[in-house]
């Protein structure tokens, strides 16, 4: 099922507890422009408190993910105009959904498109995916995460490389340096990403959405600040109904049936 709202950005629900999420702008290779931003944000705020949504995929067209923002929409810009706008507020919709968010890329990610998969919990890439954060070559700099991210994902060094040459980085490389999670064929890659999408969706939501609200705060954490949040969040499931139901299942040597609660 589909709700056409806007055609640059397209919402299906293409399996039970999963929303895909389809940037469609093909005349502008999905560049990055406010339409899109707004629709996005208006979208994951919404899945965000929806309790039968459980895992999110967002991906682009078979050509181009995303091929960065939408470059006459900042060309002339003055910095008072580029802080007037706060597109941080766009992009934070998407860092914090609480649900997990899978990227499904074929083609190509550069810059705010590259920025855009980096705000997702895992990167499904197709084999001839390319990434890039090549702001500089505009005499920029990333802007929506894409040196932050970036370096905490691949490390200095590589991460350096990346953002200082603009260079392009293929799937294959994406993937050895830790910048993706898979890469699969081309015509697998939302194929993939759904039913990693769907294997999420089936599994306690409580216990999910406290993985991955751990994981994110912790990284940021001093070692011992962390353990401390996971062990809380850890006892905190106890009380849940599903840790209950899922307890039950594995001695009764059934298939358990997870409620959120």
């Amino acid at each position: 099922m589909s709700q056409p709202i806007d055609p640059v950005v397209l919402l299906e629900y293409p399996a039970d507890g999963v929303a895909l999420v389809r940037i469609s702008r093909p005349d502008a290779k999905n560049a990055l422009n406010a339409a899109v931003r707004h629709q996005l944000a208006e979208y994951f705020r919404a899945l965000a408190r929806r309790d039968d949504i459980r895992a999110v995929v967002l991906t682009g067209g078979e050509q181009f993910f995303v091929a960065g923002a939408d470059i006459k929409e900042f060309a002339s810009a003055s910095p008072i105009e580029m802080y007037g706008r706060h597109t941080e507020l766009l992009w934070e919709p998407i860092a914090r959904c609480p649900k997990p968010v899978i990227a499904a890329v074929n083609g190509f990610a550069l810059g705010g498109g590259c920025e855009l998969a980096m705000h997702c919990d895992i990167i499904v890439a197709g084999e001839s995916a390319r990434f890039a954060q090549p702001e500089v070559k505009l005499g920029l700099m990333p802007g929506a995460g894409g040196t932050q991210r970036l370096i905490r994902a691949v490390g200095k060094f590589q991460a350096m490389r990346i953002a200082l040459t603009g260079c392009m980085v293929k799937a294959p490389e994406a993937l050895a340096i830790g910048m993706v999670s898979e890469v699969v064929p081309d015509d697998q890659t939302l194929g993939r990403a759904l039913a990693l999408a769907s294997e999420i969706a089936a599994l306690p939501p409580l216990a999910v959405q406290q993985i991955k609200e751990v994981m994110l705060a912790g990284a940021d954490l001093p070692l011992d600040s962390a353990l401390t949040l996971e062990r809380k969040a850890f006892q905190l499931l106890f009380d849940s109904a599903d840790q209950k139901e899922g307890a039950a299942a594995f001695f009764e040597k059934r298939k358990p049936t997870y409620c959120g609660k």
